[in-house]
């Protein structure tokens, strides 16, 4: 296996390890979680560059990168909807906008036809980490006691819901505009679908 792919590996690896230590709900578990997913955050940036560094870009790759992101940062908005930052309703359409998205990109790599990542996608992605970051180190210092100055705005202020909105906007209409780009890939996906479950010869 390739390095990029298996940094690719090492992130989806990587994600049930931060998940356990953020849940073990001790001040060191919760400093050690995040540096997991710091670690796992750095591999998505150079798996990339590795692939391109390499020239080693590969279908596997395409359809292994995009699906560790989305492994990664579905987890981290799920974890933290669990601890109450984030309401469920936004983590169901970032999870279910991601997970469809992945799938069409995998069919489109089987068809050996790849999409591109788009720009505005990159943007959402980068984005989301971001304010997976802001509440990871907002939940480090809420769980240790510190009250008042920046933590006491983020809280009176709605920040992480605010940016929230931000992130759902952007997952929206990045998803809009893959499916609006790649519409014969979707119609394809859906015959093919079709023929499963209702074969030609019945």
């Amino acid at each position: 296996m390739s390095l990029p792919n298996q940094l690719s590996l090492l992130r989806i690896l990587l994600t049930p390890v931060f998940i356990v230590l953020l849940f073990m709900d001790t001040s060191v578990s919760r400093l050690f979680s995040m540096v997991v997913f710091t670690l796992a955050s750095l591999t998505d940036w150079y798996d990339g560059y590795a692939a391109r560094k390499l020239g080693d870009v590969s279908m596997w790759g395409k359809f292994l990168d995009p699906l560790a992101d989305k492994i990664l940062v579905s987890s981290g908005f799920i974890c933290f909807c669990i601890l109450g930052y984030i309401t469920p309703w936004m983590v169901l359409i970032v999870v279910i906008r991601d997970f469809l998205i992945t799938g069409l990109r995998s069919y489109a790599v089987i068809k050996r036809k790849p999409i591109a990542t788009t720009m505005l996608a990159k943007v959402k992605t980068f984005s989301q980490i971001g304010v997976l970051y802001l509440i990871f180190i907002y939940h480090l210092f809420i769980a240790e006691g510190y009250q008042g100055g920046l933590w006491e705005k983020i809280q009176e202020f709605n920040i992480i819901f605010a940016l929230m909105y931000i992130i759902i906007f952007l997952t929206i209409i990045s998803g809009l505009l893959y499916i609006i780009g790649n519409r014969s890939h979707l119609r394809q996906m859906g015959c093919d679908i079709y023929h499963i479950f209702i074969p030609s010869d019945v």
